[in-house]
């Protein structure tokens, strides 16, 4: 008679049931049978050197792949280290499976080693979290796990395995493992409904189509491209919707930067908004207070969230598309693009110059030029930090799916996500090149996930934009304060080239504009993980920073 034990029995489920090859984790002695069940069905286990850069690197995993990322963190401080990661995923509605840790169940409230009510701490923050309390219900909870994480509005979810349940070993023939199951039913729109969407667009004079990160998990790239062919609207994709279209497409706005969405929304008639929240970033939806709003999402609460819609069609992004597009009619809007164009170029002059001028200090905007010059749109692109997410954001243009990430996360404002998601993204895809460009602050948080590069043998390009400061917060107290008072603002000068050669990478120093295109040529050379520690101007202010400063000032 065949035994296995609880923590196989994770592996046995997840890599014969669910498919997962890879998973993100740091060892600890209460998950110990859990890895052990890794190495035997051999899942790949990549270990950090910090539970917050496994959940960011699952975050990061289920955007490049399409698959739920799944991250493995052991109980107390384990946990804990996790739940900023956690709480980005939840933010960013991204499917991430955590498997956690926990104290033993016979030993509940007597003082255990790390125990704690983690199920309640993480609720919050995730759309699902419960505690195995039964060896042979293990694939029964997996199960619920993948499938709440991935159905619907996608996010987090949290699975607790006590130690006394992963150690013990039970006959196979006595555990029932659920099949996967992949639903094909889904809400649609009402016909009336799409028909008065399909109206709205075929008489829109100046429309805009703003995408954000309901499109890349849909998987509507064919649908998508059919409406915008047949549309002929001028579209920008923002957060993980980023790629389902080239930047480069000629309907894009992507190379107007965030500077084209601001001066498009207000001039537009109609305004497409697909699988996007109108939080600050967009201010609620008061962009664009006289256009009419078909929105496109599948949750029904974003419809009309914080903007009334004047058409609403709830469902899944490519589903509502392949119904919409019949209805809608073949139109030419090159002359509204061509001026749409002219009026955020009249905005970017200066950005325009600085990306084509070389200047002592080098300007980000001029860094960001260099590196796209030597990388091209055939790599992934991460941005990390608050200026330096603005010039990523700004600068960068891909032609692969989530080819530019911002993987902040427009509502928790996250720092220190760039090295994670760049790894994850060289994992999903290492035959391209991969370059995070990362602010000297956000740098500060997870560069010591080089030593996990090295180990693993990820060869990614971070580019550091030092302006010795953390920048945003810098200036912006400038502005609101004074520079004389300006306070815990300022970095000054340090060698994180130096940090990542010492932990085995490849490391350059970069203070001249003439340097940054070979070290970046030497970076790639070494085929190791690469640090360009580049001095930029610590005077320049992003329009970001400006517009931070001034949310701030309303209160």
């Amino acid at each position: 008679m065949s035994k296995i034990t609880g923590g196989h029995l994770v592996a046995k489920y997840m890599k014969e049931i669910e498919n997962i090859h890879i998973v993100f984790t740091i060892s600890g002695g209460h998950i110990e049978n859990i890895l052990d069940g890794f190495t035997e069905y051999k899942i790949r286990t990549i270990d950090n050197r910090h539970e917050q850069a496994s959940a960011m690197m699952a975050h990061a995993w289920s955007i490049y792949t399409g698959e739920p990322g799944v991250c493995l963190v052991t109980a107390g401080p384990g946990f804990t280290n996790s739940l900023t990661g956690i709480a980005n995923a939840y933010l960013d509605n991204a499917p991430l499976v955590v498997l956690c840790g926990r104290h033993p169940l016979r030993d509940d409230l007597t003082g255990a080693l790390q125990e704690m009510n983690q199920i309640d701490m993480v609720k919050p923050i995730t759309k699902w979290s419960a505690t195995c309390y039964d060896t042979k219900r293990i694939p029964e909870y997996l199960s619920i796990a993948f499938r709440q994480a991935t159905l619907g509005r996608p996010g987090p979810v949290f699975l607790e395995l006590p130690p006394d349940i992963l150690a013990v070993a039970v006959d196979e023939k006595d555990v029932v493992i659920p099949k996967r199951k992949i639903h094909k039913s889904c809400t649609v729109p009402e016909e009336s409904e799409l028909k008065e969407a399909a109206a709205l667009i075929n008489s829109a004079k100046r429309p805009i189509f703003l995408g954000g990160s309901g499109v890349g998990m849909s998987c509507c790239d064919l649908s998508l491209a059919s409406f915008m062919d047949k549309t002929g609207i001028p579209f920008a994709l923002m957060n993980n919707g980023r790629g389902a279209l080239p930047d480069n497409h000629p309907l894009c706005i992507s190379d107007g930067g965030f500077t084209g969405i601001l001066t498009g929304l207000p001039q537009a008639d109609v305004v497409v908004a697909v699988g996007i929240r109108f939080n600050w970033v967009l201010q609620s939806g008061r962009l664009f207070p006289d256009a009419k709003l078909i929105r496109i999402d599948i949750d029904p609460s974003e419809i009309d969230r914080n903007r009334s819609s004047d058409v609403g069609l709830v469902g899944d992004v490519n589903e509502v598309l392949n119904r919409l597009n019949p209805l809608v009619e073949k139109r030419d809007h090159r002359e509204w693009l061509k001026n749409l164009r002219n009026a955020y170029a009249a905005f970017m002059t200066t950005e325009q110059e600085q990306r084509s001028t070389p200047s002592d200090p080098i300007h980000p905007n001029r860094l960001v030029a260099k590196i796209q010059e030597v990388f091209g749109t055939d790599a992934f692109y991460v941005a990390d930090g608050g200026d330096t997410s603005y010039y990523g954001l700004a600068g960068f243009l891909s032609s692969n799916k989530a080819g530019v990430q911002i993987p902040a996360g427009a509502l928790l404002g996250c720092l220190g996500t760039g090295i994670p998601f760049a790894l994850a993204a060289k994992l999903a895809h290492p035959d391209k090149p991969v370059v995070v460009l990362n602010g000297d602050g956000s740098f500060g948080f997870n560069s010591m996930e080089f030593d996990t590069a090295v180990r693993h043998n990820i060869p990614i390009i971070c580019v550091v934009n030092n302006d010795c400061a953390w920048g945003m917060i810098k200036h912006s107290q400038r502005m609101s304060i004074g520079e004389d008072r300006c306070t815990c603002a300022e970095l000054g000068m340090r060698h994180y080239e130096k940090m990542v050669e010492g932990l085995g990478g490849h490391g350059e120093l970069v203070t001249h504009d003439e340097e940054i295109i070979p070290a970046l040529q030497r970076a790639v050379a070494s085929g190791k993980p690469a640090c360009i520690n580049v001095v930029t101007d610590t005077t320049v202010t992003s329009p970001a920073t400006v517009i931070f400063y001034q949310n701030l000032s309303d209160f």
